[in-house]
């Protein structure tokens, strides 16, 4: 387990102006950044215990945060 905050820019440092160029410009990137850092940092407090939540939703709120990435990571290799 990490408690590590994994925030878009430090996932992609070397994408960091094209992160903040495409969430003013793209509705659905933004969207898609915003359920990241969202549930980004429900991982980030459940690893934490600020608020502590089972393993099992845990590792599910770890597919969904991985899953967006993906996501994500998909769009910025594309632009």
């Amino acid at each position: 387990m990490s408690n590590t905050p994994h925030e878009l820019a430090a996932e992609f440092p070397e994408k960091r102006d094209q992160i903040h160029a495409l969430k003013q410009s793209d509705a659905h990137f933004a969207k898609l950044a915003d359920s990241y850092h969202e549930v980004n940092r429900a991982v980030h407090r459940a690893e934490t215990n600020v608020e502590p939540v089972s393993e099992q939703a845990e590792t599910e709120m770890r597919k969904q945060r991985a899953a967006l990435k993906d996501e994500i990571w998909g769009i910025l290799a594309k632009a």
